[in-house]
């Protein structure tokens, strides 16, 4: 998306203090952290190279000065992979609508095998494509429309939000990190541009956290939730990568055998009707 690049830097070195990096500083400053200069110093490169860089406007930029600057900017991991992505962006050719998701059928036969845990699968734009039994019991999937089915959707809009989650705030930043690195993965992608657009429109949140340009990998981690029938659940999970189809990912609530968490899903499972899992988005 147009000025990533330039905002994504300036985030970066606004979070950096002179004194983090050995300098000192000197007069009043109108905006915190690192100046361009002094970014451009540390980097070995010119400063207006990277007042050109920055604005979105500099040549081809090398592997060798992206590290410079990721070094300076004490990016982690996957910021500096994002940075690279989006210096160097690969547009695809834009379309009216992109070919719907599909999960292949060894796939669903993969979730329907999972029945002591939720476990689904979501795909671009974080849209929810497939689900087993106890996902369904456990979000309501297959109640929801193919366009509700979207995970920020449903954070920001058309869930139940703070209500679901008491830990609300670090939900929705981390929904929104990850959706900026889908973003910058495919930029032409109209739909992905259209949904922004709808969240920052209807979302103050969305506004917020989408400026401070947060960018992170969904790997692992801890989901508290409140569910109507069986109350808090603190629930572990993990994000599986599926080979063959890069731009999905299955999720698997992991809670402790034998914990309350546990106890409660399994309650949850026996009281619920019966549905067809994993069945698509569309």
């Amino acid at each position: 998306m147009d000025g990533d690049l330039g905002d994504f830097l300036r985030s970066r070195r606004g979070r950096i203090q002179p004194a983090d990096v050995g300098l000192t500083a000197h007069g009043r400053r109108r905006v915190p952290g690192l100046r361009r200069e002094e970014v451009a110093q540390l980097a070995g490169v010119s400063v207006d190279y990277y007042i050109r860089l920055e604005q979105g406007r500099g040549p081809s930029v090398s592997d060798a000065v992206l590290d410079a600057i990721a070094r300076v900017l004490r990016l982690d991991e996957t910021e500096h992979a994002y940075l690279r992505t989006v210096a160097r962006p690969r547009p695809r050719p834009r379309r009216p609508r992109a070919p719907a998701q599909r999960v292949r059928p060894g796939l669903r036969l993969l979730l329907d095998t999972i029945d002591r845990a939720p476990a689904f699968i979501f795909g671009r734009r974080m849209d929810v494509l497939a689900w087993n039994a106890l996902a369904d019991a456990l979000n309501g999937f297959s109640a929801l429309s193919p366009a509700e089915r979207n995970v920020p959707r449903q954070v920001f809009l058309e869930g139940p939000g703070r209500d679901c989650y008491p830990e609300w705030e670090a939900v929705a930043a981390e929904t929104v990190a990850y959706l900026r690195l889908d973003a910058a993965r495919c930029p032409s992608d109209a739909e992905l541009c259209a949904l922004v657009g709808e969240l920052s429109v209807k979302s103050e949140d969305f506004r917020r956290l989408w400026a401070d340009h947060q960018v992170k990998e969904k790997t692992h981690g801890v989901k508290r939730m409140n569910h109507p029938v069986v109350g808090e659940l603190v629930l572990p999970y993990e994000t599986l990568a599926l080979p063959g189809d890069p731009d999905q990912l299955m999720v698997v609530y992991t809670p402790e055998p034998g914990s309350e968490s546990a106890d409660r899903l399994s309650l949850l499972a026996s009281w619920s009707t019966p549905t067809e899992p994993s069945r698509p988005a569309g």
